[in-house]
C-alpha cells in the first residue's frame, strides 16, 4: 500500500504502522527537538498522546487519536459507572463509598458474595475482587481509601467487543479458567471465536457513541437473558486480535489513510 498520508504520534502503540511517525513522550515539552514541537504544533491531530497532553492540545482545540473523552475514563471506573447511569446503559448495579462512615454501610447495600474493585488505576482484573464474607470487605476497605462495590452476577464467561473510531473492529468471547471468576486473558481465560450476539454488539456500539470513546475494548456479559456493559478499556489487549489473525499494525494504517481515525 502506497500510503499518502504520515500522522504524528507520542506513545509507542502506533511504532510498527508505516504511516505513522512516533516521537515518543517527552515529560517536558520544551524537550522535544525543536523540529519535532514545530510538527506537533502544525499537525491535524496527535495520535496517542498520553492523558496529559491530551488534557492539553484540548485545551488548544488540538484533535487527537483516541479523543480527549476517551483519555477522560481511561481506568476510571467511577467516571464510567457514572456515565453509565447517565445514559441508561444496563451495567450490573454498583455503589461508591468514601470514608470509613460510608463504607459501614457497604454491608447494608450489597449481600455477600459482590464485586469490589480499585477504583482507578487498576487493569488486567488485577484490581477486582469476589467478597465473600465481612473479614474481606474489611480487608479490602483499609487497602482502599474508596470503596467500589458491584453486584456478583456469576457467569463464567464474558465479551471483549474493540470499537475503533465509529465502528467495531473485533469482537470474541473469553472464557474464565476453573480456578478463577474473572475472564481476563492475561489471567489465564481462553479465547473463544464464535460469533458474538447481535444485541451485544449493538450495545457495545451504542455505549461507545453515546460516551463519547473512539478506541476501546468493551466487556459484555449475558446473565439471565440480558447483556449488561461490565466496563470499557482504553488500554486493551491484542492477544484477541492475534489469535484471529487479525494484523493490528496494518488494520490502524488503513484506518488512518482512510481518514477513519
Amino acid at each position: 500500500m502506497q500510503f499518502q498520508r504520515k500522522v504524528l504520534a507520542l506513545e509507542s502503540r502506533l511504532r510498527n504502522c508505516r504511516n505513522v511517525v512516533t516521537l515518543g513522550v517527552r515529560t517536558n515539552f520544551n524537550e522535544y527537538p525543536p523540529e519535532d514541537r514545530d510538527e506537533i504544533r502544525k499537525a491535524d491531530i496527535i495520535y496517542y498522546p498520553t492523558t496529559f497532553y491530551a488534557d492539553l492540545f484540548d485545551s488548544i482545540g488540538k484533535r487527537t487519536f483516541p479523543s480527549y473523552h476517551t483519555y477522560k475514563c481511561v481506568q476510571d471506573k467511577i467516571k464510567q459507572t457514572a456515565l453509565f447511569d447517565l445514559l441508561g446503559i444496563p451495567h450490573p448495579r454498583t455503589r461508591v463509598f468514601y470514608g470509613k462512615r460510608q463504607k459501614k454501610t457497604i454491608a447494608g447495600h450489597f449481600k455477600f458474595p459482590f464485586i469490589a474493585k480499585i477504583a482507578r488505576g487498576s487493569a488486567q482484573g488485577k484490581g477486582v475482587f469476589l467478597i465473600r464474607d465481612q473479614e474481606a470487605l474489611e480487608q479490602y476497605c483499609e487497602c482502599n481509601t474508596v470503596a467500589y462495590i458491584q453486584d456478583y452476577l456469576p457467569i463464567d464467561r464474558d465479551m471483549r467487543i474493540v470499537v475503533i473510531g465509529s465502528r467495531i473492529v473485533h469482537a470474541y468471547g473469553r472464557i474464565a479458567p476453573d480456578t478463577d471468576f474473572r475472564s481476563n486473558v492475561s489471567l489465564g481465560a481462553r479465547i473463544c471465536l464464535d460469533s458474538v450476539p447481535a444485541t451485544a454488539l449493538k450495545l457495545a456500539a451504542h455505549t461507545a457513541r453515546a460516551c463519547g470513546w473512539d478506541d476501546v475494548g468493551l466487556d459484555v456479559c449475558r446473565y439471565n437473558g440480558e447483556f449488561y456493559v461490565l466496563e470499557a478499556n482504553m488500554k486493551y489487549g491484542r492477544e484477541g486480535f492475534r489469535k484471529a489473525g487479525i494484523d493490528y499494525c496494518r488494520l490502524m494504517e488503513a484506518m488512518i489513510e482512510r481518514r477513519e481515525i
